[in-house]
């Protein structure tokens, strides 16, 4: 959109009046059904749109406009100009077709108002809609006044003098309405009406007085001074259809409908208030208008008026009775935010009703206005929407298209269907007027709320006006119209900005029907393509001689390429997308021919729709440049590709068959022939002379000798398919021919031209010899579509003849290949509607090749080419006793398995399994298939059983897991035979092993096998004779075993560890530490013993490896010791580990002294845990050695010792004083909790409902809960409020225990004090103090009982304390050590969860640092 000469800008405003006259007299006719015939309706206003659209007014130049000097003889004040009226009806010629599909559905985008990122922006929509909107300035207008004001075949202009200007179609000033004397009484013009008919005027004045003038004469006729509250601003006046009727809305909110009389001459105006502002401030109307032509729609005789007030919509009926029809609440809005109100009649399945759009803020609703047959009027909510921009203005263009001005002076012009953003523009150079002076009643000393006067600031109701599908905006200085483009305009606008990409793919979207805000395209649908193709082809012309006048006269040929490949491409799309060959073979080929590039790119264009199928019929000039193009390139795979999709009769067939040979394009050359010439058996012939030699010759073929004969085999598959090769299918007329010649062909008993030398048959030969199985393959598919007609059988059976003499009776093929071709045989023997004729003793001498000893290569596969012919059926053709025997001596497992798989010989299989060395793994499966699957007879899986059990050893030594498995999962209770079959002792360990051993990954239950004890210890005893190092481990997952027998097993093959470990479960716990200590001394003795210039030593890593192991032994077990048990065993160990250090003299110490030291240390260290520390010193001290004062080789140990302590005594004042510090805490809140006083709800007993003064008596006392319910002792002793606790009576609630009764009275008692109110202050009871209780009770109980008050006070301190308490920390600590654990403070009320403090989010452990030491 931009600005444009004004000459052409007001063709539809100027015209409207007589082009709807026209349009009514078509209408008239349809207007009283209250349902349209809409297509009807469509057509007509299609076809009166083009009149309008199509023709274009020559709107004169004003060359000499009157001036308005004398009259407007001061400068205006912007602020108070000018007030722009809309007096249009309903332009009922731009409902459009599509108009019913508005939803019901919200729109899915909603969000926050204050976020300008609310919705993302939509795509570039200039690239997609062009230009919609055409922006022109009305110069005639503009040059004449400051600003500007109403629009039809008039334009009124209302001045801040108090003056109407009245304008016609040629913008010339035809009336000055009023005068300035009136305009300084009366204030600015602040609205402005024209009827129907254009002969009144209404004016409302910014002090609030209303004249109506006649615009035919300049008469004034009525002046109002009383229709509403004097003092306020006249904000709208509105007439409604009905001439004699109006309704206007002034500054204090109100709204009035003013009713024009005339009685015996005397022009009255009588006002009725229709709302008052007191109950909300309304800011702006909107009565309805329907156009002459729908003047008997049902709705419009309700002459509905909506109206916007700051808080909600209302849609109101003046008519027959005032009425409102309909309120609608805003909701949360910005209050600075300005309400709009917008009609329109909108065509909805097939219905024309009128939509009522609403906004304030960023969200559009629109509301369809529907009459029952009951005469009711019904509302319905259409699809809103969101926007992320705040609105100032809604404007209906037409029924589809809206155009929304923003907060920030942009407009936005949407398809109100798609919610898709066509164009936007920037209008800040309008300088667009605004209303606030008007809403702030300035002219009356300004007495609005402030609510209206922020509305105000961005009102601009009076500065725009829509006529006609045009909107006029008023500015400070001119006056502008916004109209549609005609879709010509918009095409031609990109054009003129040298965008023909986009101008192309606008008129495309025109050409589909799937442009949005299309004015200009009439008729149907055929006709309206055919204009926008014609247009188009014009644009593609142009754009062909733009490409070759832009390229790049100079330069590197890829710039020239890049600038074609850019642009040539879319002249090849839209040619063929309006299928238009005969323009791009023509005339669009010549002109891009002159350039050679342009040439070869649009030859390349071509290649995709070609291989797509899309592109047929090309000219055959363009056919031969398009293949010497590609040739020339060096891109014949290309070329081949493309000759095999295109028609190639029009071209020299030997010249292309030439070129294919020669660049070894076989597809193309087949294609070419079969195609060209309908010759089929020549490709075939030039395949054959090129790999037959070489495999004649025996020689291996070169990769591209492969691929030929790879082609040649796929060729004549699909000519007896009946298939054209590469694609396509042969004519059905012509598949018998070709399948007949292609038979004829194969089993020609000479080819052409053939030398002395050549064998029969030579084109079967080489095919057998290339890929012998395909080459079957392609026959076995033939044979398949072969019918049952006499030729098809003689070549059936011709062919089979052939392959026996040429196969059988030469040594030139493998048994591979031979098997093949008898499996192939099998197969078609095996047909049950067979006629082939093969002689029997042909199997037997293929059997005879197949399985002969004196060969022993390529066993494997000889062995699978003949199970392969036994599957197919070839069986029937063998004597099956002689075929066993002869796979026997072949060594042919698999066979045999075949054959005795038949005769349900299964146990003779596993011996097959077992033979066969590629196999013998698989025969574990087999057996436990056999055994498991039902089917199988009794005696057939017990004959399975006993060759398995004949072979045990065999499968033992296997796999000793499979079979485990398979023993414990089919004969578990036989395990003891099978041990017995078990000779060779390092098999019986493996079985074992893996049958009781969890770790060796049976899948097996082991309670289920239930194995006796002894077997268990026989594998135990077998475990300490093969693996010694593994007892420990194993004895540690066995179950069933017998501690005596297995302790007498070990000490027999002297494994001390595995003694002292049964002895330990057996509970002999001295017994297994005696075991390792005598270890530990030995090992203590080989050190001492060591000679002293042995540098490596493994031994002392063996005392450390003891040591550490009897160490663990005593930790174990001390905690269930008592003292005098414990030191029996830590002491020992003590004085092993010192010994060696008595030994060694200070003068001469022993070579491992300090690696002892730190061992004896490590002894000690373990013990000080589970022996006091005197216990230890005084036994170090009574040591014949240290008494007598030797303390420096224990010096060490004894300073280590000490040095525990100390750090232990540390860790413990630490702690101290931590629980004191939090002891103190607690007890300090606990106490503030417990003492604190209680503010009762109401000043009256909660059950006598009478104050608590009323009794003055002493023995009375007042009970107050914390739940704020106050009693008299009396009263609740009267209701037995009272539980006993520990001996103790309490008082609970009666009001809150009266609500849960169920068990939860000692829960909802929450009594903090109670005590004997005098008028100075409250006196705590005795009663109300909790005793201490029997020390004697307190011990039988194996928690803290807690009283209700005690708990709450608790409670209390622990939301007091932020975090959880140290003392809370130190107890958790305390109870995961501990066996049981209880929460502190739980009681029995705790709940049945308990959430550890350190699971908190909020958790932060916080200490303070340990007290330092005075010296």
């Amino acid at each position: 959109m931009d600005n444009e000469p004004d000459h052409e800008n007001v063709e539809q405003s100027l015209c409207a009046k007589t082009a709807d006259e026209e349009l009514n007299k078509s209408l008239n006719l349809e207007a009283s059904l209250s349902k349209f015939s809409y297509i009807d309706l469509d057509k007509e206003l299609e076809f009166k749109n083009d009149l309008i659209d199509d023709k274009e007014f020559d709107i004169p130049q004003v060359d000499t406009p009157p001036t308005l000097e004398s009259i407007l003889n001061e400068t205006d004040d912007e602020d108070d100009s000018f007030v722009l009226e809309d007096p249009t009806l309903l332009n009922i010629d731009t409902i459009d077709s599509h108009s019913y599909d508005t939803s019901s559905v919200a729109s899915s985008d909603s969000g926050d108002r204050t976020n300008l990122k609310r919705k993302k922006k939509l795509p570039d929509s200039f690239s997609l809609h062009g230009s919609v909107m055409r922006h022109s300035l009305l110069k005639g207008i503009s040059a004449q006044i400051v600003s500007a004001a109403a629009v039809s075949s008039l334009i009124a202009v209302g001045t801040s003098h108090g003056l109407a200007l009245i304008f016609d179609q040629n913008q010339a000033l035809r009336l000055c309405l009023g005068s300035t004397s009136v305009g300084g009484q009366y204030g600015a013009i602040s609205a402005l009406s024209i009827n129907n008919d254009c002969s009144r005027l209404l004016c409302g004045f910014a002090k609030g007085q209303i004249t109506m003038w006649d615009l035919a004469s300049g008469k004034l006729l009525r002046s109002i001074t009383d229709a509403h509250p004097p003092g306020t601003a006249i904000l709208h006046i509105k007439f409604t259809d009905d001439p004699t009727l109006a309704v206007c809305n002034d500054s204090g909110g109100s709204v009035f409908e003013l009713t024009f009389k005339r009685v015996m001459g005397v022009r009255t105006c009588e006002s009725r208030c229709l709302f008052s502002g007191s109950k909300g401030e309304v800011c702006c109307i909107e009565p309805l208008h329907s156009k002459p032509e729908l003047k008997d729609h049902p709705i419009t005789q309700f002459s509905l008026l909506a109206m916007a007030s700051l808080t909600k919509i209302l849609v109101i009926g003046l008519k027959p009775s005032l009425k409102v029809w309909m309120t609608f609440p805003y909701g949360r809005m910005d209050p600075s935010s300005v309400p709009l109100l917008a009609w329109h009649f909108v065509a909805v399945h097939n219905y024309v009703n009128p939509m009522l759009a609403f906004c304030r803020g960023d969200v559009v609703h629109f509301l369809l206005v529907k009459r029952d047959e009951s005469g009711a009027i019904h509302v319905t909510k259409q699809k809103h929407l969101h926007l992320y921009y705040d609105l100032i203005n809604f404007t209906w263009i037409n029924s589809r298209t809206i155009v929304l001005l923003d907060s920030v002076e942009k407009l936005h012009v949407i398809d109100r269907q798609t919610q898709e953003e066509l164009e936007m523009v920037e209008i800040s150079e309008v300088q667009l007027v605004y209303n606030s002076s008007h809403f702030k009643s300035l002219a009356t000393g300004g007495n609005v709320s402030q609510a209206l006067a922020l509305v105000g600031e961005k009102a601009c109701y009076q500065s725009i006006s829509s006529y006609g599908g045009q909107i006029f905006y008023l500015g400070t200085k001119s006056v502008y119209v916004m109209m549609l483009r005609s879709w010509r305009e918009r095409v031609d606008h990109l054009l003129k900005q040298d965008c023909l990409t986009e101008a192309l793919a606008l008129a495309w979207s025109f050409h589909e029907g799937k442009a949005k805000a299309v004015v200009g395209l009439s008729g149907d649908a055929s006709k309206r393509k055919a204009v926008v193709a014609d247009r188009m082809v014009e644009i593609l012309f142009h754009y062909a001689d733009r490409a070759l006048k832009k390229c790049p006269d100079q330069g590197k040929i890829q710039v020239m390429e890049q600038h074609f490949q850019d642009m040539v491409p879319i002249i090849v799309d839209y040619c063929l997308l309006l299928q238009r060959k005969d323009l791009l073979f023509s005339q669009v080929y010549d002109k891009l021919s002159e350039n050679s590039v342009a040439k070869g790119v649009f030859l390349e264009c071509l290649e995709p729709y070609i291989l797509s199928d899309k592109l047929v019929g090309i000219t055959p000039q363009v056919m031969k440049d398009l293949i010497v193009h590609f040739q020339d390139k060096k891109l014949m795979e290309n070329v081949e590709a493309l000759i095999v999709h295109m028609d190639i009769t029009s071209l020299d067939i030997q010249q292309v068959v030439l070129m294919c040979w020669e660049n070894r394009l076989y597809d193309a050359m087949i294609y070419v022939y079969n195609r060209g010439m309908n010759e089929f058996i020549s490709p075939m012939e030039k395949l054959f002379r090129v790999i037959a030699p070489p495999l004649n010759a025996g020689k291996t073929l070169t990769d591209e000798q492969v691929v030929m004969g790879n082609k040649l085999l796929v060729y004549i598959s699909c000519c007896l398919a009946g298939r054209a090769y590469p694609l396509g299918d042969i004519p059905e007329d012509l598949v018998p021919l070709v399948k007949n010649q292609v038979f004829e062909f194969l089993i020609r008993l000479h080819s052409t031209e053939a030398p002395p030398e050549e064998e029969i048959y030579p084109y079967i030969r080489t095919l057998l010899h290339f890929d012998t199985r395909e080459f079957l393959n392609v026959l076995a598919l033939t044979f398949e579509d072969f019918k049952n007609d006499k030729q098809a059988v003689e070549y059936q059976q011709r062919i089979v003849d052939i392959l026996l003499k040429v196969m059988v009776e030469n040594s030139d093929f493998t048994p591979s290949q031979v098997g093949c071709l008898f499996t192939f045989l099998a197969r078609q023997l095996a047909k049950p509607d067979n006629t082939l004729f093969v002689n029997r003793t042909l199997f037997d001498q293929v059997l005879e090749f197949l399985c002969s000893p004196d060969d022993d290569s390529r066993h494997s596969e000889r062995q699978q080419v003949l199970l392969e012919l036994l599957q197919a059926g070839g069986i029937v053709q063998f004597e099956e006793s002689r075929l066993i025997r002869m796979a026997e001596k072949a060594e042919f497992y698999q066979i045999c398995e075949f054959m005795y798989e038949r005769e349900h010989q299964y146990d003779k299989i596993i011996d097959c399994y077992l033979r066969d060395p590629l196999r013998e793994e698989e025969v574990f499966n087999y057996i436990h298939n056999i055994l498991s699957i039902p089917g199988h007879s009794a005696e057939e899986k017990q004959s399975v059983w006993q060759k398995a059990m004949d072979h045990i050893e065999e499968l033992v030594s296997l796999k000793p897991c499979k079979s485990a498995e398979l023993v414990a999962t089919h004969f578990s209770e036989q395990i003891e035979t099978v041990i017995k079959k078990l000779q060779n002792q390092v098999l019986l360990f493996k079985f074992l092993r893996s049958l009781l051993d969890p770790r060796e990954g049976i899948h097996v239950n082991q309670e289920l096998l239930q194995i006796s004890p002894c077997i268990t210890e026989q594998f135990i005893e077998l475990l300490c004779q093969f693996s010694p190092n593994q007892v420990i481990e194993t004895l540690q997952v066995l179950e069933c075993y017998r501690l005596e027998e297995t302790i007498q097993i070990t000490q027999k093959y002297q494994l001390h560890e595995v003694t002292a470990y049964l002895l330990e479960k057996k509970g002999d716990i001295h017994g297994a530490f005696l075991i390792m200590l005598k270890r530990l001394q030995s090992k203590l003795q080989e050190i001492t013993h060591q000679d002293e210039n042995t540098k490596e030593d493994p031994s002392l890593k063996n005392v450390e490896e003891t040591m550490v192991e009897t160490i663990a032994l005593c930790q174990r077990n001390s905690h269930n010791l008592n003292q005098q048990q414990r030191e029996a065993l830590w002491f020992p160990l003590l004085e092993a580990m010192m010994a060696p250090q008595k030994l060694s003299s200070s003068a001469a110490p022993h070579l491992h002294s300090e690696a002892l030291k730190s061992l004896t240390m490590q002894v000690l260290n373990n013990m000080a845990a589970f022996i006091a520390l005197p216990s230890i010193l005084q036994r170090i001290l009574q040591d014949p050695v240290y008494g007598k004062g030797k303390l420096g080789e224990i010096q060490g140990l004894i300073l280590g010792m000490l040095d525990t302590f100390s750090y232990e005594q540390t860790l413990l004042e630490t702690t101290t004083s931590l629980l004191n510090q939090d002891l103190h805490w607690s007890l300090c809140n606990l106490r503030a909790s417990v003492t604190r006083g209680l503010n009762p709800k109401q000043d009256y007993c909660s059950i006598c409902l009478q104050q608590y003064k009323r009794r003055q008596e002493m023995a009375d006392e007042i009970i107050v809960f914390s739940c704020g319910h106050l009693y008299h002792s009396f009263c609740l002793q009267s209701k037995e409020c009272t539980i006993e606790i520990e001996g103790q009576t309490r008082w609970t609630c009666y009001k809150c225990s009266s609500i849960n009764k169920v068990g939860k009275l000692s829960e909802n008692s929450s009594e903090v004090k109670k005590g004997r109110i005098t008028p100075s202050q409250v006196k705590m009871s005795p009663s109300c103090h909790p005793s201490k209780g029997d020390p004697a009770v307190k011990k039988a109980t194996s928690e803290p009982v807690l009283d209700p008050q005690q708990i709450q006070a608790f409670d209390q301190l622990c939301h007091l304390y932020r975090g959880s308490s140290r003392l809370a920390l130190l107890t958790e600590l305390s109870q995961k050590r501990g066996s049981e654990s209880c929460r502190p403070f739980s009681g029995s009320q705790s709940g049945p969860a308990f959430t550890s403090i350190f699971q908190k989010e909020n958790f932060q452990l916080q200490l303070v640092p340990p007290p330092v030491t005075e010296d």
